[in-house]
């Protein structure tokens, strides 16, 4: 399985690339002493290159949690893919605070960062990093590549299949780009291998790019399934598409929720289904549990894949209190991330007998924020965990064996119902109304928690986004969506930096590209309001 690709290789070789820009503050740095003529050709190092791109979400470096990062200038563990996407996409919403006083870690929540902001700045160098990974590797595996390293036959055709992996893992890194910044540098393989400017683009022209990308490698990845877990299958494409297409009117100012209706509706179809629990999907032995629902994870083993990222950031930050670590398979508590009252309030309680998805540790802590770096103010979060379904404990206590979902099957669910009250065509109310009930079924049980068509509407649909996808990366998009993140229509405790909520700025809807990114690149503007 492309796990043990992962945790057995780092790079078979060096990845020549084509930098975002010549940044002075975050370099990337060069990860062997491989050269790409020697690496190429010889297929057996194929696979293991195509497992360096997939483990780019998940490790921060060549050695293990320190030591030869991809990425200087920062923290290697804060630098790392999904830790970074976590606190950009949660701290700055009503589902999540930081405790911390690391640098501008508070700015998130408060919502006053700046270009100038460490964070942020590692965050586009680790998209960029992993795009210029990918470009590296679709180059060298082009049908006249291929021929002149001497790949033939069925190790050539297989290359074109790892191909079509590494695009579309460039597409989401793009898509993550698009999403969060908007306007950015834009390089792909037809790009010569040199320091050079690339221009930046429009988010619609991203948009247009993202969308010819996967409309191409719907015939080109696995059929829904066949893949090995942890690699993208055309229902990653579908799943994509569908997310891509829900929030066009953010990002092109055209709505797309037909196109939103049609590409769920191809997911919801291609054969994955819902898991029984809920909570089995956040543990440590989710790869085996919960592969029915989960199209694609970042990939994490406690042994082999070792960082201070990823979920072992996010389960041994959100210890802290009383809460004691081996109750949840690690060995220390960090004291950083909570939640607000305003998530606590999603639920009919807090302790999940009603609704198994609220997962909460009240004892000690304060349902409401006074000091934004006490870790009692806020209820903390149990959902994450490297128990094992079976009551185990993971494979290391420091680091983590629990997978990230990056794609599960009830987002198609709630992406089909809120593109047809959007006024989508193509699906029904009725339909959407069985798919969201699908998943309350789920939580509640029985029908207990099901809903009638009359209290179908779009607040219900975010209010089950906010339960169902908690922690995992969707809301500060999902906020963006509903038109709520940055006014004075909806405000959570702490928004704007104020205990009570207030509005800020709508230029925050996009984060600032990066003051070093500026001074190095003068083909990149600064994105309005920053």
């Amino acid at each position: 399985m492309i796990k043990q690709f992962i945790y057995n290789t780092l790079l078979a070789g060096v990845m020549i690339w084509g930098l975002a820009a010549c940044t002075k503050d975050l370099d990337r740095n060069p990860i062997t002493e491989e050269t790409t003529a020697s690496v190429y050709t010889d297929f057996s190092n194929y696979k293991s290159i195509l497992a360096k791109l997939y483990a780019g979400l998940a490790t921060t470096g060549q050695t293990g949690p320190t030591g030869s990062a991809d990425i200087s200038g920062i923290d290697e563990g804060t630098s790392n893919y999904i830790r970074a996407y976590y606190q950009m996409q949660e701290l700055p919403t009503d589902e999540a605070v930081m405790g911390w006083n690391d640098g501008t870690i508070q700015n998130f929540h408060k919502m006053n960062w700046t270009a100038d902001d460490n964070f942020i700045t590692a965050m586009f160098a680790r998209l960029f990093y992993q795009i210029s990974q990918c470009n590296e590797f679709i180059r060298q595996t082009s049908d006249a590549k291929l021929s002149s390293n001497g790949i033939t036959g069925t190790n050539a055709e297989e290359a074109k299949t790892f191909r079509a992996e590494a695009r579309f893992l460039r597409a989401l890194s793009y898509y993550h780009a698009l999403d969060m910044f908007g306007n950015v540098p834009f390089s792909t393989d037809t790009n010569e291998v040199s320091y050079y400017y690339p221009n930046q683009v429009s988010s619609t022209e991203l948009f247009t790019y993202i969308e010819s990308e996967l409309k191409e490698l719907e015939t080109l990845l696995a059929d829904p399934g066949a893949n090995e877990y942890g690699r993208a299958d055309k229902a990653c494409v579908w799943m994509l598409l569908s997310r891509l297409y829900l929030n066009a009117q953010i990002y092109t100012g055209t709505d797309r929720y037909t196109d939103a209706i049609t590409y769920s509706t191809k997911v919801i179809n291609s054969g994955y289904s819902l898991v029984a629990s809920y909570a089995n999907m956040f543990k440590a032995d989710n790869n085996a549990t919960s592969k029915s629902e989960f199209l694609l994870t970042s990939n994490f083993d406690g042994s082999r894949t070792q960082t201070y990222g990823g979920t072992t950031y996010l389960i041994c930050a959100q210890l802290g209190g009383t809460m004691t670590p081996s109750d949840f398979g690690v060995s220390s508590a960090w004291a950083g991330l909570r939640t607000t009252s305003a998530l606590v309030k999603l639920f009919p309680d807090v302790t999940g007998a009603t609704d198994s998805r609220a997962m909460f540790y009240t004892s000690g802590q304060n349902l409401e924020i006074t000091d934004l770096t006490t870790f009692t103010d806020g209820y903390a979060v149990t959902k994450w965990s490297n128990k094992t379904s079976t009551g185990g404990t993971g494979s290391s206590t420091t680091f983590v064996d629990t997978d990230f979902p990056l794609f599960r099957l009830p987002e198609a669910y709630l992406n089909y119902a809120e593109a047809v009250l959007r006024g989508g065509t193509g699906g029904s109310t009725a339909e959407a109304l069985t798919y969201v009930n699908k998943i309350r079924e789920r939580a509640y049980g029985d029908a207990s928690g099901d809903i009638t068509s009359g209290q179908l509407n779009l607040q219900f649909i975010l209010d089950e986004r906010g339960r169902e996808f908690y922690w995992e990366g969707y809301r500060r998009t999902d906020l963006i969506r509903y038109g709520y993140f940055t006014g004075s229509s909806y405000v959570w405790p702490w928004k704007g930096g104020v205990a009570a909520g207030t509005a800020v700025g709508d230029f925050r809807t996009l984060y600032p590209i990066p003051a070093t990114e500026l001074v190095a690149n003068p083909n990149l503007k600064q994105n309005s309001g920053y």
